[in-house]
């Protein structure tokens, strides 16, 4: 994808966002990950702390995208971290996959190091939380020794009972750190991180990984020559070959298979899936004609105005298009709203308006809302391209006006006629959550998955469950 801002007119005019896209990604392994050198990625990270903005920061390497593909939580604390950084060789051989030749590898064991130096320079502070009882105490001494003047703010092991979690973030928050490091594993510390980033004071949050054992000199790093060949996971593997045959002998092998079907799969999907979609939405305009038809008199019968309504949407990449509907509100539906906005099932100040017993809906609208058949013109718009049969649903430019960065995400795909949160309740469910669904989807996104949704969609209209 490109690096460069949107020039959208509905592209979001934050500085989050803007911040965000001064490093350039590469994607691959469902995610975006960062590929820039050391100082600029040093730089965007101290830009980002004194400008008090929140960041969360995980580490990719071969093991981390093994683990993320059997655990969805630790996928979506990846997916939704504000710079995912590449951590060794594995990382490196699936970007080339993707034609990207990767300007550093980004570990942690070096990084970390690496940013406390900044936090000296801008007397900044850190707080260490990880490992075995002593070692991130060490790792402090360490890091002082390597960066006279550094402000630890404070240090907590790894093995504090997980009920107590509330009151180590109090500890962290009370001792005043502006930057947490994480040392808890993989995945726990991307998962603890992502599941308390709202609570957590710190504003630059990292996991890692084995960072403070390498520090306190209870783990000893591979020679240099290794770890400039790309083979510091041998070293690792002679130290530790009981508990670490699993993750690299057998682990490298199903990496690097991901990663080659990861980086072949986009090429021949995209080319399968519109051809899905021509034959599926032709088929359905051709069997469904007579129900559209029956609908579109039934509105003109029952209340003033079109059968059909036409309204701007935002679709890919922030294009606006055209989307078709049967008309399920009075005409002046649109200048009623604003006195319904307190009833709004998504908050007043929600991105997304919706109400469970919306009087703007006319009594035919409440059956076709109901049925789906509201939706039924739109297989014109997958038909002639704006569309698809499966992605994000697509929404009104006021609300991407409003969107932030992360929920951006969405617009990456071309929308879609049914996608993965209306199959998984609708608007019953949040805002937030659709939007996490629909990335979830960018994900893993291929025909079977398309074809799973597809299916999954019939039961969801007949039980019309968040249909209103």
């Amino acid at each position: 994808m490109s690096n460069l801002p949107h020039t959208s007119a509905f592209a979001p005019d934050t500085t989050t966002r803007l911040t965000a896209e001064t490093l350039p990604m590469v994607e691959m392994l469902g995610l975006r990950v960062v590929d820039a050198g050391v100082e600029r990625t040093l730089d965007w990270l101290c830009d980002r702390l004194l400008a008090g903005q929140r960041t969360r920061v995980a580490f990719l390497n071969a093991h981390c995208a093994n683990v993320a593909a059997r655990d969805p939580d630790y996928q979506a604390a990846l997916a939704e971290a504000d710079a995912v950084l590449p951590d060794g060789s594995g990382v490196a051989v699936a970007a080339r996959l993707h034609g990207r030749r990767l300007a550093a590898n980004l570990n942690g064991t070096d990084l970390g190091p690496a940013l406390c130096g900044r936090l000296v320079e801008h007397g900044l502070s850190v707080f260490l939380l990880g490992a075995r009882p002593g070692v991130a105490e060490a790792a402090a001494r360490r890091l002082q020794a390597l960066h006279p003047g550094l402000r630890i703010a404070g240090t907590a092991d790894g093995f504090f009972d997980r009920r107590d979690t509330a009151a180590v973030i109090e500890t962290i928050n009370a001792s005043g750190a502006d930057v947490l490091l994480t040392a808890l594993g993989v995945p726990e510390q991307d998962v603890f991180l992502a599941r308390h980033a709202e609570r957590l004071a710190p504003r630059l949050t990292l996991g890692v990984g084995a960072l403070f054992d390498f520090l306190a000199e209870r783990v000893s790093r591979a020679p240099r020559a290794l770890r400039a060949a790309g083979l510091e996971w041998t070293w690792r593997l002679w130290q530790e070959p009981r508990r670490l045959a699993g993750r690299y002998l057998l682990g490298n092998p199903a990496f690097l298979v991901r990663a080659a079907r990861d980086a072949l799969a986009p090429r021949a999907y995209p080319a399968a899936k519109r051809a899905m979609d021509i034959v599926g939405a032709g088929t359905g305009l051709l069997l469904l004609s007579p129900v559209l038809l029956a609908a579109m008199a039934a509105i003109r019968l029952t209340s003033p105005g079109g059968a059909l309504l036409s309204q701007t949407r935002v679709g890919q990449d922030g294009t606006p298009f055209r989307l078709w509907k049967l008309r399920s509100m009075y005409i002046d539906a649109e200048a009623r709203r604003a006195a319904l906005m307190q009833q709004n099932q998504h908050g007043t100040a929600g991105v997304t308006f919706k109400m469970r017993n919306d009087p703007r809906v006319t009594p035919v609208g409440r059956l076709l809302r109901r049925s789906s058949l509201d939706e039924l013109p739109q297989l014109w718009n997958v038909l002639v391209g704006d569309m698809s049969l499966v992605g994000p649903r697509p929404p009104l430019p006021q609300e991407v006006a409003r969107y932030t960065a992360h929920q951006w995400r969405r617009l990456e795909a071309k929308p879609g006629l049914t996608c993965l949160w209306q199959v998984s309740g609708r608007a019953d469910l949040p805002f937030d959550r659709q939007v996490a669904l629909d990335i979830e989807y960018l994900r893993r996104r291929s025909l079977r998955e398309d074809l799973r949704i597809m299916l999954a969609t019939v039961p969801a209209v007949l039980t019309a469950r968040g249909a209103y």
